[in-house]
């Protein structure tokens, strides 16, 4: 069957249009995947089957075709295809054998080349992993050269060791197990670098604390030197200002400046502080670093500010203030020098709280005080612990304010004490005029408190005027000035003379004065020691100008301007008056002692018989009396208070014998009597003019002298003896004669004059007719008083 019969038959047996483009598709080699795949999902592969069954038929036809169209050039070719066969055996023939050889001489070079290959392929991978090693070396390195910093406390070589280890893992170690354990090791290492760091913070606040008292205590005694040299700084300047004044020469003025760096004296290691500030930054955890230094030095400083109840604060108070100083030094020294881990607003938080309690402190402190001495001590400190601290910028105002509201407390317990010195010495004075033998002793006793009444030097021995008591009043009074300025100085008030004045007044004249009154009130003073209070109380008041001059000038006052002060003490005129009151009460206790002696209508026979020349007996232990205490006042006390004694001596003589005449006791005298008193008057009078020109008064006091005190008893007796009695009540003889009597008192006296029948007053009278008249003109006047009254 030829060719196109096939062709017909198939298509005619077939769908010719399907397979004919299954035909194209195949003959232009295009992609029949997308039709076999159609046919498969439409569920017809049958039809598919049928089409490439076709297809094959077709080909099988046109090589057919082709090969009938080709016959004898394709018998050639299998002819010379033959021949090429059989060289082509030929040539494989030596092909195998050259392969043979080849293969024998190639498969040593081909084990080399795998050799060689692998070599390379190892030598790749060990460079690779030696690289590796490197890095892994080099971080481990660094890991063992951190530990090393570690274990040497080296913490900031650690961290810069320890960032370079986290920069190499992250970079240069492909190993993932090294890489895990260094990532997680990291945050450990850190944290134990963290807690290491609060350790040794720990510690070094642990020491700073323990070194904190003796840091105090080296600023504090550096404050106390600063004190000292300027109160030597102004002592010099007021030996300088003296010897101007007395115009001792020229005066240089030096200035001896000395400057001391405050950090070369307080040495205290702020290191580990930084380093832990540094290490801290290093980490990023700086502000958590703050936060815990503040809490734990202010718990630090709560601590230290409680005060323990096993030691009294007076032996205690030093060390708590030491401590207290310090502290806020230490943190002065941190907040300059740390950088940012402190604010000042911080610092100033903290001292706010110290204030607080240390002011509640001492105040309750205070209050439970008796002690002056122990006062001031607390205050000093206190002072020098606020000077010390207010060089580092910290306000003290508040503990000024504690000290100022002690004031009084301090002065009065200050004043207690001195009244107990004061009463001490008034109790062991002897009431003798001191005997000064050397000119030491001299300037000690006088000199010093300007007790001189002469700038000329005495000879020795040299008998004062005043006994002990006053040197001792005297330097109990210094005392208390400089006590009282002690506690003035360096508080709140800078000019304080004022208050000094005020509470050396207060002194004055509520502990000496008062003192001295009881004293001159006491039931068992006696005469002598009277007039020594008086003479004392004289040259006290002397010395208050000297007080006063101490005072300005511990208060800083200079001397040239201590001379202008319009101040004086309120005590001067008190002391004044304590002296009057201490003349009062010697001239009472004189007139006790002369009314004791002049019992007269006891000791006198009112109606003699006989007169007696040598006077009554009362009178001759008067004058013996009057000699005793008159001759130890000459030497005690001064001109004037020795008239004035004396004078009230006589004075009250005269009184008593005209009150003896006018006495209910005495019912009746005589001219005997009479007689008796005037030559008793005359025995007085001899004596108080001899007393007076002896004592060196009789040119002060001519016209008004001892004598002249007892004219009420002289006119009493010269108008009882008078020839002419009843003139008496003339005036021009009154005002002449009697001017000192009073009518009344006469009346009653002249109407117990009388005389009895057998006396012999009554026998002269009948002998005598002047007696008479005498006696005549005495009833007169008992007539006339009568009338009169």
């Amino acid at each position: 069957m030829d060719i196109k019969t096939k062709r017909r038959g198939v298509i005619e047996n077939g769908n010719g249009g399907e397979d004919m483009v299954m035909a194209n598709l195949i003959a232009n080699g295009d992609d029949v995947g997308p039709l076999v795949r159609l046919s498969f999902e439409m569920g017809r592969p049958e039809g598919l089957l049928h089409q490439l069954s076709y297809v094959v038929k077709q080909k099988e036809a046109e090589i057919e075709e082709m090969c009938k169209t080709h016959y004898d050039e394709f018998i050639l070719a299998v002819d010379e295809l033959r021949g090429v066969l059989v060289d082509a055996e030929k040539l494989k023939i030596e092909l195998q054998s050259d392969n043979f050889k080849l293969q024998q001489v190639g498969s040593t070079l081909l084990a080399k080349l795998e050799g060689l290959i692998e070599f390379y392929s190892i030598r790749k991978n060990m460079t690779e992993a030696i690289e590796m090693s490197k890095n892994c070396i080099e971080v481990l390195e660094f890991c063992v050269k951190c530990n090393g910093h570690i274990s040497e406390g080296q913490f900031y070589s650690a961290l810069k060791t320890l960032d370079l280890v986290e920069k190499s893992c992250r970079q240069n170690i492909p190993a993932k197990a090294l890489k895990e354990v260094i990532e997680k090791r990291i945050p450990v290492i850190k944290l134990h670098i963290e807690k290491k760091m609060c350790i040794q913070v720990n510690e070094w606040m642990v020491d700073i604390r323990s070194s904190a008292k003796n840091i105090g205590e080296t600023a504090i005694g550096r404050a106390v030197t600063v004190r000292q040299r300027d109160q030597e700084m102004l002592e010099q300047q007021r030996k300088v200002e003296e010897q101007s004044i007395s115009g001792l020469g020229d005066v240089a003025y030096t200035l001896d400046a000395e400057e001391v760096e405050e950090d070369s004296v307080l040495q205290f290691d702020l290191t580990p502080l930084y380093r832990a500030y540094h290490i801290h930054d290093c980490l990023g955890i700086l502000e958590k670093f703050r936060e815990y230094y503040y809490t734990n030095r202010l718990l630090q400083l709560n601590s230290d500010l409680e005060i323990t109840s096993a030691q009294p604060f007076v032996e205690s108070f030093q060390t708590y203030f030491a401590q207290i100083a310090g502290f806020f030094i230490v943190e002065d020294r941190v907040l300059r020098t740390t950088g940012d881990l402190l604010k000042p607003d911080q610092v100033e938080t903290m001292w706010q709280t110290a204030v607080a309690k240390m002011t509640s402190l001492l105040e309750e402190q205070f209050s439970c005080m008796e002690s002056a001495p122990h006062l001031l001590l607390v205050k000093d400190y206190v002072t020098l612990f606020g000077s010390t601290l207010r060089q580092y910028g910290n306000e003290i105002g508040s503990f000024l304010d504690v000290l100022d509201s002690s004031c009084d407390k301090y002065h009065l317990l200050l004043l207690e004490e001195c009244r107990q010195q004061i009463v001490d010495v008034f109790g062991n004075d002897p009431y003798d005029q001191m005997e000064i033998k050397k000119e030491t002793d001299y300037e000690n006793i006088v000199l010093s408190f300007n007790l001189q009444t002469s700038d000329v030097m005495p000879e020795f021995p040299y008998t004062a005027p005043f006994s002990s008591m006053v040197p001792d009043t005297c330097r109990i009074v210094r005392s208390f000035v400089k006590g009282s300025v002690d506690y003035l100085s360096y508080g709140i008030q800078v000019n304080f003379f004022d208050v000094v004045r005020k509470y050396l007044d207060k002194f004055l004249i509520d502990v000496l004065n008062v003192t001295l009154l009881e004293k001159i009130n006491s039931d068992n003073i006696t005469v002598s020691q009277l007039m020594q209070i008086a003479a004392n109380i004289t040259v006290l008041e002397r010395a208050c100008d000297f007080f006063l001059r101490h005072a300005a000038q511990l208060c800083g006052i200079p001397i040239r301007s201590v001379g202008r002060l319009q101040s004086t003490l309120t005590a001067k005129v008190i002391l004044k008056t304590s002296r009057e009151a201490a003349f009062i009460a010697l001239q009472s206790l004189v007139n006790t002692k002369i009314s004791g002696f002049m019992t007269l209508t006891e000791s006198v026979n009112w109606t003699p018989e006989e007169t007696n020349e040598n006077g009554n007996d009362y009178i001759h232990e008067v004058i013996i009396y009057l000699d005793s205490f008159m001759s130890p006042a000459q030497q005690i006390l001064p001109f004037d208070s020795v008239y004035r004694v004396g004078s009230g001596a006589f004075e009250h003589i005269s009184n008593s014998i005209v009150a003896a005449f006018s006495s209910d006791s005495v019912k009746r005298f005589n001219v005997n009597a009479v007689i008796n008193i005037e030559y008793d008057l005359q025995i007085i009078e001899n004596f108080a003019e001899q007393r007076l020109y002896s004592a060196g008064l009789g040119e002060m006091y001519n016209e008004v002298s001892f004598k002249n005190c007892l004219v009420e008893a002289r006119q009493l007796v010269n108008l009882l003896l008078s020839s002419q009695p009843e003139s008496f009540l003339n005036p021009d003889t009154w005002e002449k004669n009697y001017y000192a009597l009073e009518i009344q008192k006469v009346a009653i006296i002249l109407d117990k004059f009388k005389d009895s029948p057998d006396g012999i007053f009554g026998s002269l009278a009948n002998k005598n007719a002047k007696q008479s008249a005498r006696k005549k003109s005495m009833d007169v006047l008992k007539k006339r008083l009568k009338d009169f009254n």
